[in-house]
């Protein structure tokens, strides 16, 4: 068994769109067609990009190391995450050196059953994040954080 907790499956061309047709048609059953509009916006920006990477986790791998590792059985799934969290952004940096821009779209559980069926995903992936890509039609938006006094903490 493979000891690698992330997997990716990188969809292009009319596969990135069917990705993003699915996530549209999965959310239409949940938003209430009046405020459709925006949704349905958000939907056609990210199908517009070059690709989409899906990030899934193997559940299998974390079963068999919480097995192995009893002590540290509680553990596995929070690494996995932050594992996963290392290679989306890791991903997301190496786009943006090659000009790309992305974001991270999180519309799992929402879509994994219809994911999993059209690109044949074994059951024991779990879906984590969606990452679209493409040429940047604009800079990125303006972002607000706390003052970095109130997020960092040094002692000397």
């Amino acid at each position: 068994m493979s000891t690698f907790l992330e997997t990716v499956v990188i969809l292009l061309g009319e596969n990135h769109t069917k990705l993003w047709n699915i996530t549209t048609e999965a959310l239409r059953k949940t938003v209430p067609a009046d405020n459709f509009a925006p949704t349905e916006e958000k939907m056609r920006a990210f199908g517009s990009g070059y690709g989409t990477i899906l990030f899934f986790e193997d559940q299998a791998v974390i079963e068999s190391l919480q097995k192995q590792f009893e002590l540290y059985k509680e553990n596995f799934p929070v690494w996995s995450q932050q594992s996963s969290g290392m290679l989306q952004l890791v991903v997301w940096v190496s786009l943006e050196q090659e000009g790309y821009g992305a974001s991270l779209q999180h519309y799992n559980p929402l879509i994994d059953d219809d994911v999993k069926k059209a690109w044949n995903i074994p059951d024991n992936w779990q879906l984590i994040a969606q990452m679209p890509f493409g040429k940047p039609e604009a800079p990125a938006g303006e972002k607000e954080f706390k003052p970095l006094d109130e997020r960092v903490n040094l002692f000397k």
